[in-house]
This record gives structure tokens, C-alpha cells and sequence, in this order.
């Protein structure tokens, strides 16, 4: 399930908000545990060696300093010191904001086939249960996957339920970049699906980067699957809270940040996935040109405006989403705040035919996935708003590259 896939019980969600007053002093005692990062994970150990290590007799530089300082001592070093240190570290290099990017997916892809490894061991562990074999066995398999050679994967994790992001397109030549923030349930076992394809983050990826070339085969893009952040498990207390979407934005934030190039940037934000983003807004670099949501639970703000970013705001939902019957409300940290479709909030109102329901933004054909392959190569004025009389567009040249929703 990704993204809100299946309608929930929406009397959960209204009792989760009614008792909000008493929840609160949770998420300021015993909730806040869940904010812990263990420090043994196999990132963290490389990260801690890199911390150790040398180069030509220099300490390797802090790996959470600026990009720009990390892509100028990668711009010192030689292709064969370079493929040491991915060699070396790969998931530390793999995960660097910073690191040029085919190097990135080069230690990403040894640091995938170490984690095969270890999940093959496991499956053939006779003191893990079957179930937990079986569990090896599909992490094994996602693992492999990832590992094909036209995959280029920009971040990987395998601590936990996973984190990982891939790349559609040249990200180093890319005139414009796209980026996928998935909701709820997104891990490294769901970041594809055979079945349901486009409600997972690389088929919802994959859909905008054919889009997008379909839109303007003459503007080079890159579309970026992007699952690197822990999200909600389910629809229970943490999707109801911002408390997974902070450490989002972080994230998120670090990631764009970190991009080659001058490119503008658009962000597709879907369900929870637009929490993340409102959360981020006010922290993005000013080279996000847009930030569009679809089926929104709410952006942590009451309108566009509070979000203080210079993008403009775009905003979808499809009629029979049952997103739009979630209480558009925030009380004692429960609650994502005003609908973005709402007129008061201030967002450009986007046409969604032919979405069909909560996960369906992104399927081929759909009026959803045109608007925002539009959006994606900043043809501002092709797209399709949710009115008749294109209100959407209002101030907007073909190719705008700045200015508030």
C-alpha cells in the first residue's frame, strides 16, 4: 500500500482528532522515542569509517559538510581515487549529498549487492522463522532488482524498512528536474509493483518521465523516484502527525539542495507525500519553481502564503478520492491543516480527469499526469486547470520560472 492506497475507516481518523488533547502530551513524552536513530545501521557504520579513513595521507572531509565543499574535494581526486573511496564506502558515497552523481550510483550498486548478500545468508538462516526467511528472501530480490545496470540508484539504505531513491534521465544534463514524493507505507519492498505499477513510487516516476518527454521531446528532464525518508507505516498515529514529514523535509530539502546543476526543480507531492512538502516549503532552495500535490491531506499550513516559498503552489484531487472526506483540520499537533483545493488556501487548482480515485494521479492517459508533465517541463500554459475558465494560468507565461501561487 502506498500513498493512502485503501480507503480507511474514516471514524478512525475523526477519533484520532477528537482525542487529540489527550494525545499531545504523548508526542511530547513517550512519543518523541520513536524520533531515535540507532547508531549501528549499516549507513552508520560506514559513515563512521569514512569518518576514519585517509586519502593520499589527508582525513577525508566531514561527510555532512555543504554539497558544494564535497563536490570539490571529489573534483580534486583522480577516476581511481574516486572508485576507491565508492569501493571503500559505498554506502556512506552512495548516500553523500555532494558526490557526483554517477558516482553515487556506482557505490550504490556495490552497496546493494552487499545487502543480497546478507539477505541471502538469511534466507538459508535456520534460526529465523519461515516467515522471516520468506521476508529475506523478498528484500533479497528487491535488492537484486535495483542492481540492473540501466537502474541509476542516487540513495539506498538498507536499515529497517529501507529508504532508497532512482534517477529516470541524465540528472547532470537535465534542463528541468522532477521529483516523486510518495506517501504513506513506502519502503524498499513497495517502491515498485507489478501489479498496480503506478501507485508505486518508480512507476509513478517512470509515468512522469515518459509524460513529460511526450510534452517537449526538446527539454531535457530527469524525474527522481524519490523514497528517501521514513514514512507513515499505515493509517494510524504517525500519518495522522507531522512527526515522519519533519524528518522528511530534512531530507528532501538536503536532497535538492545537493542537485547538479541550475535546473529548475518540481516537486509532485502525493497524499502524505504534500506534508512533506509543506513542511519543506519554507527551506527549499529558490530554484523550486513548483510544488504540485494531489490528494492531499492538508500542508501543515491555512493557506499558500504560510508556506513562504517562492514556487508556485499547484494542487489536484479527483472526486471520488475519499482523501477529501479526512477532517481538513490541525489540533494539538493532529491534523495537516486547510485543504489545498480549498479556495481560501490559495492554490492553483488543477484539473484531475481521469485520476479514479486516491491512487491514480499518475496513470498513463489521465488529465492528472499531463497537468503535471506540463508543470514537469514548465509549460505553464498547456495545463488544464479544475475550472472552465483557466484560472489556474492567471499571470502565468509558457515558461515561468518564478513567482508565489
Amino acid at each position: 500500500m502506498t500513498s493512502f492506497d485503501t480507503s480507511p475507516s474514516l471514524s478512525v481518523w475523526r477519533a484520532l482528532l477528537a482525542l487529540a488533547v489527550v494525545f499531545v502530551m504523548l508526542a511530547t513524552t513517550g512519543w518523541t522515542a520513536l524520533r531515535h536513530q540507532r547508531s549501528d545501521t549499516p549507513l552508520q557504520r560506514s559513515l563512521s569509517a569514512w569518518d576514519r579513513g585517509r586519502i593520499d595521507g589527508h582525513r577525508l572531509p566531514d561527510p555532512d559538510s555543504a554539497p558544494g565543499r564535497l563536490a570539490a574535494f571529489f573534483a580534486t581526486l583522480t577516476d581511481g581515487q574516486r572508485a576507491h573511496l565508492a569501493r571503500r564506502y559505498p554506502l556512506a558515497v552512495g548516500n553523500m549529498n555532494g558526490a557526483p552523481v554517477e558516482l553515487r550510483y556506482r557505490a550504490n550498486r556495490i552497496a546493494l549487492d552487499q545487502a543480497r548478500t546478507t539477505e541471502l545468508a538469511r534466507m538459508r538462516d535456520s534460526r529465523l522463522s519461515p516467515t522471516g526467511q520468506h521476508e529475506a528472501g523478498r528484500r533479497m530480490h528487491r535488492f537484486e532488482s535495483l542492481m540492473d545496470a540501466d537502474r541509476h540508484i542516487l540513495a539506498f539504505d538498507p536499515d529497517g524498512s529501507g529508504r532508497v531513491a532512482e534517477v529516470f534521465g541524465d540528472l547532470d544534463r537535465a534542463e528541468r528536474v522532477s521529483v516523486v514524493v510518495p506517501g504513506v507505507d513506502t519502503d524498499l519492498l513497495t517502491f515498485q509493483r507489478t501489479q498496480r505499477r503506478y501507485t508505486a513510487p518508480v512507476g509513478m516516476a517512470k509515468s512522469l518521465y515518459v509524460a513529460e518527454r511526450a510534452a517537449s521531446a526538446a527539454t531535457r528532464t530527469a524525474v527522481i523516484a524519490w523514497a528517501d525518508y521514513t514514512a507513515p507505516g499505515g493509517l494510524g498515529m504517525e500519518s495522522a502527525t507531522a512527526m515522519r514529514a519533519e524528518d522528511g523535509a530534512i531530507r528532501l530539502n538536503a536532497l535538492v539542495r545537493a542537485l547538479p546543476g541550475k535546473a529548475p526543480v518540481s516537486l509532485f507531492c502525493h497524499s502524505y507525500g504534500s506534508v512533506v512538502c509543506g513542511v519543506a516549503a519554507h527551506s527549499l532552495p529558490a530554484r523550486v519553481s513548483d510544488i504540485a500535490v494531489a490528494g492531499s491531506p492538508g500542508m501543515r499550513v491555512t493557506n499558500a502564503a504560510q508556506l513562504r516559498t517562492s514556487a508556485r503552489v499547484w494542487a489536484m484531487r479527483d472526486a471520488d478520492d475519499w482523501i477529501q472526506d479526512v477532517p481538513y483540520m490541525e489540533f494539538g499537533g493532529f491534523g495537516h491543516g486547510a485543504d489545498p483545493m480549498s479556495a481560501a488556501f490559495g492554490a492553483r487548482l488543477l484539473s484531475a480527469r481521469g485520476a479514479q480515485g486516491h491512487a491514480g494521479y499518475f496513470e498513463p492517459g489521465t488529465g492528472s499526469l499531463a497537468n503535471f508533465a506540463e508543470i514537469g517541463v514548465g509549460a505553464y500554459r498547456s495545463v488544464d486547470c479544475a475550472d472552465d475558465r483557466g484560472t489556474c494560468r492567471a499571470g502565468l507565461s509558457a515558461t515561468s520560472t518564478a513567482g508565489r501561487a
